[in-house]
């Protein structure tokens, strides 16, 4: 009997342990500016524009998805995406981009954009009466 309590008590410690590690690996850090995101090697989320000017480019063989984009100081940034360009991008009308700055070009492993809304309020015409 008490073995089962010993056996159940250390699963718990390593199940406890593996959780506790796999939360201190997975923490993702929100920068506006490009500055810190070149100096480090850790995953960022990094809010910027695209810069319409540059283009895009989609290349079909290695399956990869790159632009550049700016963010709220100017500075630029080139972004690679391996996969597919998102729906709404040429649309958009900022980009938040999950990943991490390395070879001089930030690698993205997921790509939101935010598109202009239809539901913004739209000003009002008078009626002729």
């Amino acid at each position: 009997m008490k073995n089962k309590y010993m056996f159940g008590g250390g699963i718990i410690v390593v199940f406890l342990g593996i959780m506790i590690y796999l939360f201190t690996q997975t923490s993702v850090q929100y920068e506006g500016s490009f500055d810190r995101i070149m100096q480090s090697g850790k995953t960022f989320k990094a809010t910027g524009s695209w810069i319409k000017e540059r283009n895009y480019e989609i290349d079909k063989q290695s399956k990869t998805f790159s632009f550049y984009m700016a963010d709220e100081n100017g500075n630029t940034m080139k972004v690679m995406y391996h996969g597919t360009m998102p729906n709404n991008f040429e649309s958009s009308t900022s980009v938040v981009v999950t990943g991490k700055y390395h070879d001089g070009v930030f690698h993205a492993t997921d790509i939101l954009t935010k598109c202009p809304s239809k539901y913004q309020e739209q000003p009002m015409q008078k009626a002729n009466s």
